[in-house]
């Protein structure tokens, strides 16, 4: 009988540790933050932060640009959304977002001027799904 007590109490517990895609994907969102963030990503991009919203299913990195890369004119020559569309597709990390059909929203500020968004894109299924 003591088993039985065991095993119940094993599946309760395991039952009530699972969580929904959308409170895992805004917890490890907030733990990226806190334990990575701020965090250089090349001599000019900075990762700020990475967000999930549950409301809209969106998934969102920002990003403070510096030197010759705080810049809106060369960010537009270098055709960041196709860039960046390509990273959706191919990303491994981003896999259970695009299984979710999440929106997936870049942000890249300047650090020079920190109210400036130099470059915003959001990528729905829709985007992300054509080839």
């Amino acid at each position: 009988m003591r088993k039985i007590y065991v095993l119940l109490f094993i599946a309760a517990v395991f039952t009530a540790c699972q969580e929904s895609f959308e409170d895992r994907s805004e917890r490890e969102a907030k733990e990226f933050t806190q334990k990575k963030c701020p965090a250089q990503i090349n001599v000019n991009t900075r990762i700020d932060s990475m967000t999930f919203d549950k409301q809209t299913m969106t998934v969102a990195y920002y990003y403070t640009m510096s030197g010759p890369a705080d810049n809106a004119m060369a960010i537009k020559q270098t055709n960041p959304r196709e860039l960046l569309l390509n990273e959706v597709r191919n990303s491994t990390a981003l896999k259970p977002a695009r299984e979710h059909d999440c929106n997936i929203r870049y942000v890249y500020r300047s650090l020079a001027n920190p109210g400036l968004v130099l470059f915003e894109v959001t990528f729905t299924p829709t985007d992300y799904n054509k080839q």
